[in-house]
């Protein structure tokens, strides 16, 4: 299984994708309004008047009509942009949190993948130790070797059994949080996730702070285009009863509603707008930064495993030709056991720690990508 199939099935069980999907909701309805005939819902207005509580001569006055909020000059144009900027964000920001879920994913599947090696080297390393023991225990019956050999060879096939169990217990939690992200038990293919640095596109944190800079922008034309609330425009009909034995009239009635804007309304609204763009800009900035500190780190940090696991290698491969003629000489005789259990001893460690250099230098690798902005 590929680790983005992994991330698919993560994302899909991410409470974060389903706040990306409500942001991306409201960014659909925001442009639904801004594509609206009117500024606002509009309005019924009804009224009615009479003089039965004065001198009852009959006289009433009745009126209905629909308010409509009308768009200001550029605003409808504002709204628009504000909400297509909007919508713009919402995506970027599914794709900044796709890449955080990738983050936690590389993290969990390359410790996974560490405690794996680990595990392997440990069941190596017990199986070699029980045979050593059993094979000492022949010699101690044949007169070959003393009891105390015996025991000796026995004592580190138990610590290696132990720590293997240790290993053992380490990797099921692994595979636990792996499993708990994922929903999945396989284990996935790490290989393919390493096949390239150079990204093809822009870094989808940057990305969405650039879209969050747009947005800001778009909200300070708004804001200047919005300087008044909506005028009104009334439409309706009145009917007219002057009194008894009088006929009634009908008329249209249209009005036209105008709030002003003034300078308490205006001036927090436009501080607002403007400290959220000079925020927005910032923080773009600083990020810039931040990636490019990021992926020198990475770069370096990969450098770095690389050369450690070439001497830890080169470490393993030594010991264990090393390990291979001490054992010879412990079975002709001319070297003691503990001589042999050392040698045992120090290459497994090396082994072991070759193995987790490995997949260190993996998820170093990971990380780089990770710094870039890729995704699997």
């Amino acid at each position: 299984m590929s680790l983005r199939a992994a991330l698919e099935a993560a994302w899909q069980r991410a409470v974060v994708a389903r706040e990306r999907e409500g942001q991306r909701r409201r960014a659909e309805v925001d442009r639904a309004v801004a594509s609206s005939l009117w500024a606002a819902p509009p309005s019924l207005a009804m009224s009615h008047r009479d003089d039965r509580l004065q001198g009852n001569a009959g006289r009433r006055e009745t009126e209905i009509g629909v308010a409509v909020p009308l768009w200001l000059l550029g605003q409808r144009a504002a709204r628009a942009g504000t909400a297509e900027a909007a919508a713009t964000q919402a995506l970027a920001a599914e794709q900044v949190a796709r890449l955080r879920l990738a983050g936690d994913l590389r993290e969990a599947a390359w410790q996974l993948a560490a405690l794996q090696a680990e595990m392997a080297q440990a069941e190596a390393q017990a199986q070699a130790l029980k045979q050593l023991a059993d094979d000492v225990d022949r010699r101690v019956r044949a007169g070959d070797l003393a009891r105390a050999d015996a025991l000796a060879a026995q004592a580190e096939a138990l610590a290696a059994s132990a720590l293997k169990t240790d290993v053992q217990q380490r990797l099921q939690a692994a595979r636990s949080r792996w499993t708990l992200l994922t929903g999945l038990t396989a284990a996935p293919d790490l290989k393919a996730d390493l096949a390239t640095e150079a990204p093809a596109a822009a870094h989808p944190e940057l990305q969405f702070a650039s879209q969050s800079t747009e947005l800001a922008r778009q909200r300070v034309e708004l804001m200047r285009r919005s300087r008044r609330d909506a005028p009104e425009l009334t439409i309706g009909v009145r009917q007219d009863t002057p009194g008894r034995a009088e006929s009634s009239q009908g008329s249209l009635v249209v009005g036209l509603r105008l709030p002003f804007g003034t300078d308490d309304r205006n001036r927090p609204l436009e501080a607002a707008a403007l400290t959220e763009l000079d925020v927005a800009q910032t923080q773009e900035r600083r990020l810039r930064e931040r990636l490019d500190s990021d992926i020198a780190a990475a770069r370096e940090a990969q450098r770095s495993a690389q050369a450690q696991l070439e001497a830890e290698t080169a470490r393993a491969r030594l010991l264990r030709e090393r390990t291979t003629l001490i054992d010879k000489s412990f079975r002709a005789g001319e070297t003691p056991l503990p001589d042999l259990l050392r040698a045992l001893a120090a290459a497994s460690q090396a082994d072991s720690a070759a193995a987790r250099q490995t997949a260190a230098l993996g998820l170093a690798r990971a990380r780089l990508q990770q710094a870039l902005g890729l995704l699997p």
